[in-house]
């Protein structure tokens, strides 16, 4: 058995345990499942088969893709095509391109995080229900997952499993891909890594 799967048997248990109400690290129900970013076609592989596990465990899963509620956030909006129409006039301007696509991506009305809430508040009152967050790396260069998580803090009662490619660094200490600088203000539970 794979590293990648004892690391998510792992992360089974701790789920079926449910998290300690009185942890340092909050209340919600917030988990990474950390794997080397050099893993992201790995993980990719065996998504189906661990939603398929949780499933028999007796879970109701949802998927979250970042990457398809990105691109679903870009093609909406009315200022994409402006961007891109500059982006073509200059190609290889990144970072104003970049900068361009953030603003869209951390909008308060129809950016990245009220799709998440959106999908939460659908999904929030089943019994038994996990929402499995994929393709996080599609969030560099824009903003990184902490940033979401603390703004879903205290409001939902859905279990949440991010799989997040990236290095842990310590008990709450993640580098997201694996260079980005440490950032310590994760408060969940982190497995792997």
């Amino acid at each position: 058995m794979s590293y990648l799967d004892n690391n998510f048997n792992q992360l089974r248990e701790k789920i079926k345990k449910g998290r300690d109400t009185f942890s340092n690290k909050g209340y919600d129900n917030f988990y990474y499942l950390i794997f080397e970013p050099s893993e992201i076609l790995s993980v990719k592989r065996k998504e189906k088969d661990w939603v398929l596990k949780l499933k028999h465990d007796g879970w109701e899963i949802q998927t979250f893709s970042v990457f398809q509620n990105i691109w679903k956030i870009i093609e909406g909006n009315k200022r994409w095509e402006i961007y891109k129409n500059a982006g073509e006039k200059n190609p290889l301007d990144w970072d104003k391109m970049n900068l361009s696509l953030r603003e869209i991506l951390i909008n308060e009305t129809n950016g990245l995080i009220s799709k998440f809430k959106e999908k939460l508040n659908k999904f929030n009152e089943k019994e038994k229900n996990i929402m499995l967050v994929t393709d996080i790396e599609a969030l560099h260069p824009y903003m990184r997952i902490g940033t979401i998580e603390a703004q879903l803090q205290g409001q939902f009662n859905t279990t949440i499993i991010f799989l997040y490619p990236g290095k842990r660094t310590g008990d709450t200490t993640l580098k997201f891909l694996g260079f980005y600088p440490e950032d310590g203000n994760y408060r969940s539970v982190h497995i792997g890594g």
